[in-house]
């Protein structure tokens, strides 16, 4: 492959991830249906650029969540080899779960909306995540650190029912609830 060839896709694949970012942070302040303009302002690019990278909305929501939720599972086996504890790893996974959840403003919507490009996104999240949840609770089990009847797919639902906010309940109460529900998890010595 000649130089400008590898030059041209590492620039390409520098514009995307900086356009997946910048929407990532405008998502998280006006929901998914912020202006594309708004996105391109943060993102350093113009409107075309993001047009050319996701023709729909539902691509850029798409293409944002996939890499959140790649990025979230991620961090499974990093926190598990630099964690004191698998339980530590657990809980700075969860913490990272719940910022994911916590910041999905519209995207619930969105996901219901019936669009085509976004009908497989649930069904992603389970297929990454939970697998990514089960290694960390496996060593944590593993460690005799929680009762061993603690399913992935059960915690991870826990866990988003309890990140549902609403008027009276915000995101710092929801990080509180889930801290509570992993302090109950735990084996006591």
């Amino acid at each position: 492959m000649p130089e400008s060839v590898g030059v041209r896709r590492a620039q390409a694949q520098r514009t995307r991830s900086s356009v997946l970012a910048a929407a990532a942070a405008v998502f998280v302040d006006q929901g998914v249906q912020a202006p594309v303009r708004d996105i391109a302002e943060r993102a350093g690019v113009g409107v075309g650029t993001i047009y050319r990278n996701f023709p729909t909305r539902p691509d850029l929501v798409a293409a944002v969540y996939r890499h959140q939720v790649d990025t979230c599972a991620a961090l499974a086996p990093e926190l598990l080899a630099e964690s004191a504890t698998p339980f530590t790893a657990l809980t700075r996974w969860t913490e990272a779960f719940v910022e994911f959840l916590v910041t999905k403003h519209g995207l619930g919507a969105a996901l219901g909306s019936g669009d085509p490009g976004l009908e497989s996104l649930h069904a992603l999240m389970l297929d990454t995540l939970i697998p990514a949840c089960a290694t960390v609770l496996d060593a944590c089990v593993a460690a005799d650190e929680i009762t061993p009847d603690i399913s992935a797919y059960t915690l991870l639902r826990a866990i988003g029912n309890l990140c549902i906010t609403g008027p009276d309940y915000d995101q710092a109460d929801a990080r509180r609830m889930v801290a509570t529900l992993l302090a109950g998890c735990r084996r006591r010595a």
